[in-house]
């Protein structure tokens, strides 16, 4: 999952972005209301972890802009304890959940899983495309209930293709939710190419079908339709 934390606490901003990433989710970070706007502009999340009181705005302002511009992430504000009027304002506006600080990650770690089982998988814990069982929690994929054996990459394209199926990505759209933030450490698509190739045949050698639809120049659509 791609998460966004907006925070201007530096030290917990990283906090937050280191276990968030060994939680195996990409996390891009926002120290200010500037930088967290012009993100949420330009790139798509999954998530989005709001503090309210940030050095040069009000997180509130941010939620409300996701909601005027119809952006479809889950909220999570995170604030201070003082901070309730505003927290149940932010309920009011839109957002989905909230955390007082201090908290445990662990605990901040189970509220996103849980918001974003209620907004993508209906409350599931798998998700399902014709033959294929996807578990997101354990990082999963099955063929006719038979085990894929994917790399943390492949796992992250296939889960993002049946999530976003019938639907067509583009090849950056597909490189912003590999890579994130660190896009720049790919000097081509080529990586795109190598994974989908490898994918194709793991899941063929389980007897699985091939739904990936090429669209030339622009990128691919994973559908079982014409």
């Amino acid at each position: 999952m791609k998460i966004l934390v907006i925070e201007d606490n530096v030290e917990l901003l990283q906090d937050i972005q280191n276990f968030l990433e060994e939680e195996g989710n990409i996390c891009e970070i926002a120290p200010n209301y500037k930088s967290a706007y012009d993100k949420i502009g330009f790139f798509p999340y999954d998530i989005l972890i709001v503090d309210i009181s940030l050095t040069d705005g009000n997180g509130l302002d941010i939620i409300r802009a996701v909601k005027r511009e119809n952006i479809d992430a889950g909220i999570i504000i995170i604030s201070a304890k003082n901070a309730l009027e505003d927290k149940i304002h932010g309920l009011e506006i839109g957002a989905d959940d909230y955390l007082t600080k201090p908290f445990y990650m662990t605990e901040l770690n189970a509220r996103i899983k849980a918001l974003y089982r209620r907004k993508v998988y209906r409350g599931n814990r798998e998700i399902f495309f014709n033959e294929i069982k996807i578990k997101p929690e354990s990082y999963e994929v099955f063929v006719q209930d038979q085990l894929l054996n994917l790399t943390k990459k492949e796992f992250d394209i296939i889960h993002f293709f049946v999530v976003n199926k019938h639907r067509l990505l583009t090849k950056e759209a597909i490189a912003e939710h590999l890579w994130g933030d660190h896009i720049e450490m790919a000097d081509s698509y080529k990586f795109i190419y190598t994974h989908l190739a490898n994918l194709r045949k793991k899941i063929a050698k389980l007897g699985g079908n091939n739904y990936v639809q090429t669209i030339y120049s622009v990128g691919y659509k994973f559908t079982d339709r014409e």
